[in-house]
């Protein structure tokens, strides 16, 4: 059984089985189930000693790293705080052996005190409230049984819990009932800084549909508070929203409500009856029972039952309409009681409509604002660093620009098969879609092509890039450009005749359909479990300030290898502060020709985010220079593409230090954020090779400086773009008071007097 049944991790223990409040949309006392009138008050000791030692075995047999305990109720704070200390003493005193315990508590909270806050941070008991919003929201359910509010002593229990014991506050649950505003629902709840708001649908089945007045009522008041959250900058965590945020970018789901992750949870009664999920109570009296208990049987054997492993099949055993969903992996078929009716759960949930409504408009949200950055983020790269957070957002940017380049009408009008073929695929396998999209040159044609300066049929290509990365079937009439057809991130099909040709893509096998051709797949330079493509065949790459080498020979290819990954290990050992955001965002390294006189040539081109251009240098050092440096205008690049850091309109041209002709304000901010950079970089490699990374410090750290008080005092620069510059500024200042000898900072001082002097002979 163990081999076939997947284990259990999340175990909601039930203290004690009555409640101090009577709720009416209680799924313990007020649908089908009753069976808790035949339970215990109270979980007798020599249960809860029995239910720790089922948990540890069943840690140790599954060698599971932690288990999770949920204390329930009823209202488990009845127990009171000298039985609850005794319960939880025994469940750690048994399960901490075999794994890490966390353990919460949800409560009503009306009877939190200090007594039982000091039992719970002795035994680091999480705690969650529930609280259904302001005073009359919560009134309209959550009353004692004589009717009086409860509103009042909850309020206050959260206010003690943040005064006393803040640490321990997991956060609100708060059933919906459409009855409530919305808004005054989630500020009431803001106004109370939980760390995390659960919105909770109020249990039903088709047999017994929830109240309501419309189909989508629940969404509709739902899409209210997602809109003000995200209007707020998301100011709390709210699970149901993350968790469809997540799961739309193929992450998991926080909450069983929604997603198609096997659940691992099982509810344990105060008679030592092991249960399926407990809201299973509204579907019909002994829905939750398994027929087993903590006294005969393992948990082995509870997780081999019926009625747990149907929650543990994912999609597929979900309904066929689930099934067939476009939303079905956020959605996930909806909680499992959610989708009984007459006997079955082969059902979408209740809140079909609902949840189909709510979770299209959190994707569509969510795609719309992918390009939004936060203050948090733009801060750390002006300081002109960036780990691979701040680098994902800057990714996330610039997918949602590609995909308004490629899906821009002009688009579709010049390739309307193309495009028709592109939102089939992209509906179907999305990932593919973004990561086509994603390669460099795809924007530095699209750009090219509504500028008029770029042929449409390149669309035609990505699509079927995008199949070949699905494995998908596709036949189209590709794009010929120099005798090739170019698939971005795949490959090319060399030595083709004609404008165009139709090929066949077939579980990522690509050909022509008349034989012809070459298929040279992609190349890729590796290091350290990092690879970027080696793009020396995209026909919209020579886009960089120095001109593109042709395909490289397979020495060459061999030599470019040997510098990547011994300028990789560099970076990993002496810059570990770059190397983060050059693994998320660095994709592609393309090839220049070498500079006839010898010096070193890079490149990055503006709209091609995650790419570094370069001519092998002679060294790997000078190559991860190159790369620190390069990668800096990339950054840049995409920062420029979201936010105005100056003022456009702008004319005027400044002088820059290390230039000989004046440059745009634009180009003085790139080359200074950039120079940042290569200032650090000597700063460090003098410790290693003192000449001449000493005189090259000394330097750039007096030019960058030099630029930055250019920048400072420009008058053209936005309030955001003065806080970005001063940024750059903070990080530059320490190492200006770093000591260096006497002689390399006069030659440093002169050299920039002469350069000054002659910028000046020449204006």
């Amino acid at each position: 059984m163990k081999g076939h049944h997947l284990a259990l991790r999340q175990f909601v223990v039930k203290v004690h089985t009555r409640c101090d409040l009577a709720c009416d949309h209680c799924y313990v006392y007020e649908h089908a189930d009753q069976s808790w009138q035949a339970k215990p008050k109270v979980v007798p000791s020599e249960t809860v000693t029995r239910i720790a030692t089922r948990i540890a075995d069943h840690a140790r047999s599954r060698e599971l790293s932690d288990v999770s305990v949920i204390l329930h109720g009823g209202e488990p704070l009845l127990a009171g705080p000298e039985r609850l200390d005794e319960i939880l003493t025994i469940l750690n005193l048994h399960i901490s052996p075999a794994a890490e315990l966390r353990m919460k508590v949800h409560t009503n909270a009306v009877l939190l005190s200090e007594r039982y806050l000091d039992v719970f941070d002795k035994h680091a008991v999480h705690i969650g409230v529930s609280l259904d919003g302001d005073r009359e929201a919560n009134d309209r359910h959550r009353r004692y049984a004589n009717g009086r509010s409860s509103y009042d002593r909850v309020v206050g229990s959260i206010e003690l819990l943040r005064r006393y014991r803040p640490h321990l506050f997991s956060g609100i649950l708060c059933t919906i009932d459409t009855m409530n505003d919305p808004i005054r629902v989630y500020e009431s709840l803001l106004r109370l800084e939980p760390p995390k708001i659960d919105f909770l649908l109020p249990h039903a089945t088709w047999n017994q549909p929830p109240p309501r007045r419309s189909e989508t009522e629940y969404a509709d008041w739902l899409g209210a508070i997602y809109d003000r959250w995200e209007k707020d900058a998301r100011p709390v965590r709210i699970r149901l929203f993350d968790s469809i945020i997540r799961t739309t970018y193929g992450q998991s789901s926080l909450s069983e409500a929604i997603g198609v992750e096997p659940s691992s949870l099982v509810v344990i009664d105060t008679d030592g009856s092991y249960e399926q999920v407990d809201s299973l109570k509204v579907a019909f009296d002994g829905a939750p029972a398994t027929g087993l208990d903590v006294f005969q049987h393992s948990l082995d054997a509870v997780a081999g039952h019926p009625g747990i492993t149907a929650r543990q099949q994912g999609v597929e055993g979900l309904s066929a309409t689930c099934q067939a969903c476009p939303v079905v992996s956020s959605c996930g078929g909806g909680l499992y009681p959610h989708r009984f009716r007459d006997d079955s759960f082969d059902n979408p949930s209740v809140y079909c409509a609902d949840l189909f409504t709510l979770i299209s408009h959190v994707r569509e949200a969510t795609q719309m604002q992918a390009h939004q950055v936060s203050p948090q983020t733009i801060e750390t790269l002006a300081a002109g660093y960036g780990g691979a957070a701040e680098i994902r957002s800057l990714i996330g940017s610039q997918i949602s620009i590609r995909r308004a380049l490629i899906t821009d009408e002009r688009m579709a009008s010049a390739e309307p098969d193309a495009a028709r073929t592109l939102v089939d695929l992209d509906e179907a396998f999305r990932g593919a879609v973004n990561g086509v999209i994603a390669h460099p040159y795809v924007r530095v044609w699209a750009v090219g092509f509504l500028r008029g300066a770029a042929p449409s049929g390149h669309l035609r290509n990505i699509a079927a890039a995008v199949a070949a990365r699905a494995g998908a079937h596709l036949k189209i009439r590709a794009d010929v450009r120099a005798g090739a057809v170019h698939l971005p991130t795949v490959g090319t099909l060399a030595d083709v005749d004609g404008d165009d040709v139709w090929i066949e893509v077939d579980e990522g096998r690509v050909r022509t359909i008349d034989g012809s051709g070459e298929w040279r797949p992609v190349r890729t330079l590796l290091a350290a479990g990092h690879s970027v493509v080696v793009e020396d065949a995209d026909p919209y790459r020579d886009c960089h300030q120095w001109p593109a080498a042709g395909r490289l020979s397979d020495q060459e290819l061999a030599r470019w290898q040997e510098s990547f990954a011994a300028a990789w290990e560099l970076i990993a050992a002496d810059y570990p502060e770059y190397l983060p955001g050059l693994r998320a965002g660095l994709t592609t390294l393309m090839p220049l020709r070498p500079d006839p006189t010898g010096r070193d040539v890079s490149s990055a081109a503006r709209h091609a985010f995650g790419a570094v251009a370069a001519a092998l240098p002679a060294d790997p050092a000078t190559l991860a220079l190159l790369l620190i440096h390069e990668f800096q205008h990339v950054k840049l690049g995409a920062i420029l593409d979201m936010f105005d850091l100056y003022d456009e309109t702008v004319e005027k041209t400044f002088y820059a230090p290390w230039r000989p002709d004046p440059r745009p304000l634009e180009g003085l901010l790139q080359g200074t954020y950039a120079h940042i950079a290569v200032a650090d970089f000597w700063r460090r490699r003098r410790h290693v090779a003192p000449d001449p990374a000493t005189h090259e410090f000394a330097r750039w750290r007096a030019q960058t400086s030099e630029a930055i008080t250019t920048l400072a005092t420009s008058e053209a620069l936005t309030e955001l773009g003065d806080a970005f510059v001063a940024r750059m500024r903070d990080t530059l200042a320490p190492w200006l008071l770093e000591a260096l000898p006497h002689e390399v900072e006069e030659q440093a001082r002169a050299a920039s007097a002469a350069h000054l002097k002659a910028f000046q002979s020449q204006s």
